[in-house]
């Protein structure tokens, strides 16, 4: 195998043109990730751009209307919810607000150390379209009874303080409770500030022309709710009325910060924002380290047009019977053909995108792009992933040269399978057309470049065009494994069993 080993690279690397190419592709990658392209604002003629940090660590939205008092030690507040509406901007021909409320306004109770942005809280809440939820810490969210809050069905919420639990409860008649979830926030201070609260999250919607995605929409959005029957045990409530965090940017809409208003034991608050962990896209800020690899579908062109025509050049020349002649083993001698092209593919990628991961952040925060930190743990997952990726694209245009023995037809079915998918994803297909796609295709694997979460409880257009996958990063790569597997595994069957 050793001998089959140095073979196939000397074949390799006495071809300049494959060389040349090669090393474009790499270049191209590079290339293509630190031209000065997205723009943004941070640090120029907008704000800093500079988000909380979360109790975890992680970059979080902390937005909301808070009318809140000091709660010293344990104690509890018991609240009736009798209305959500809200507002959104003005569809696309202009006009006025539309009726809302978005899907994951929300509108409850909360119990958070102090009104600074990132502190550690917990939250009991009714929604827009998601039912009552029981949120703490930003990332953690549990599901309660379905249904809105109106004024023919109103919700009444609970939230307890106990040490450093604090339990979520909802009724629907004041009378009869149900726990949502009972968190434990270790470290929580004695004096805490405990109240109602009101946020309403960023409105995005997908642009269309045809059949096509052109891009995306959003502007803030606003929510209201009516509170009465406040009960606050263990504690005597001096109500203020606190804006956490800055006014909401972006957008044209007439959308106001927030408020709140007392009359007759009714109190109605007005808020916009989010209590959220941070995201890129549409409704969030900035980029992350996957738009750096925007120059990875162009490399990979090029790898796999040279790794088929490694694979169909000796059918082409007549030289494949001197190289079965000198190495009977037919499979010993495709396997030798795809480490060797597998290996260079892949030592080009590692090195060009540990470059632009680590030299294209820098070029998007000169261009006043905010950049999601990741840790070194994801970097290195898409640095090696990415390498990966390019490495068993290799071997399977291999594969499908060996099975197809024709280069145009190898070299179209090389990008037809992998290269395609991936650009139909993020440029034409809808959301769920393309996240099917991606799914089931070799270009499946662009997954292991996503560097940061989808969330659940975070609206936001998770598109792959924004760098989200529908399949976890390992998970995608082992869908273009298997593509690899069977096309290599039919190409030595057709090797072993046809003649040349």
């Amino acid at each position: 195998m050793k001998a089959l080993l140095r073979s196939e690279w000397i074949k390799f690397r006495t071809v300049r043109g494959w060389v040349v190419a090669m090393t474009l592709a790499a270049g191209v990658i590079v290339g293509l990730g630190l031209l000065p392209g997205q723009q943004g604002s941070c640090g120029r003629s907008g704000p800093d751009c500079v988000l909380p940090v979360g109790p975890d660590g992680e970059r979080v939205t902390d937005r909301f209307t808070f009318v809140n008092s000091p709660l010293h030690g344990d104690g509890s507040i018991t609240v009736r919810v009798t209305s959500l509406t809200g507002l959104l901007p003005p569809a696309a021909d202009g006009g006025e607000p539309r009726p809302g409320p978005v899907p994951w306004a929300k509108a409850g109770i909360i119990i958070k150390d102090g009104t600074r942005q990132g502190s550690t809280y917990a939250a009991v809440m009714v929604t827009g379209g998601h039912g009552t939820r029981m949120q703490h810490d930003f990332v953690h969210d549990r599901a309660g009874r379905p249904g809105a809050a109106t004024p023919s069905s109103p919700r009444w919420l609970r939230l307890t303080r106990t040490g450093a639990t604090v339990t979520g409860a909802e009724s629907a008649d004041g009378v009869t409770w149900t726990t949502v979830d009972s968190v434990r926030l270790p470290g929580l201070p004695s004096v805490m500030r405990a109240g109602l609260f009101v946020t309403s999250p960023q409105y995005a919607e997908a642009t269309r022309e045809g059949f096509g995605l052109s891009g995306a929409s959003g502007a803030p959005t606003q929510a209201t709710a009516t509170f009465d029957g406040v009960d606050a045990r263990g504690f005597d409530p001096q109500w203020t009325t606190d804006s956490i965090g800055p006014p909401p940017a972006g957008g044209s809409a007439p959308v106001p910060v927030g408020g709140s208003a007392l009359a007759g034991g009714v109190h109605t608050v007005t808020g916009s924002g989010d209590i959220a962990p941070a995201v890129a896209g549409a409704t969030g800020i900035g980029a992350t380290i996957t738009q750096t690899l925007v120059g990875t579908f162009a490399g990979l062109i090029i790898v796999v047009v040279v790794a088929t025509l490694f694979a169909t050049a000796e059918y082409r020349r007549g030289l494949i019977r001197t190289t079965l002649a000198a190495s009977p083993r037919r499979g010993r001698t495709l396997v030798a053909k795809a480490i060797v092209i597998g290996s260079v593919a892949f030592a080009g990628g590692l090195v060009a995108a540990a470059i632009v991961v680590t030299l294209g952040q820098p070029v998007l925060r000169a261009n006043g792009v905010y950049v999601h930190p990741a840790t070194t743990a994801t970097e290195v997952r898409v640095v090696v992933g990415t390498a990966v990726l390019l490495g068993l694209a290799a071997v399977l245009a291999v594969a499908l040269g060996a099975l197809l023995r024709r280069g145009a037809a190898a070299v179209t079915a090389a990008v037809v399978a992998v290269v395609l998918p991936y650009l139909l994803a993020v440029s034409v297909l809808p959301v769920e057309a393309a996240r099917w796609l991606l799914r089931v295709t070799p270009a499946a694997a662009f997954a292991v470049q996503q560097s940061t979460p989808e969330y659940p409880q975070v609206a936001n257009l998770y598109t792959p065009a924004l760098g989200y996958f529908p399949l976890a990063p390992w998970a995608g790569l082992a869908v273009l494994l298997a593509w690899v597997a069977l096309a290599l595994g039919c190409a030595m069957v057709r090797l072993r069993r046809r003649d040349v």
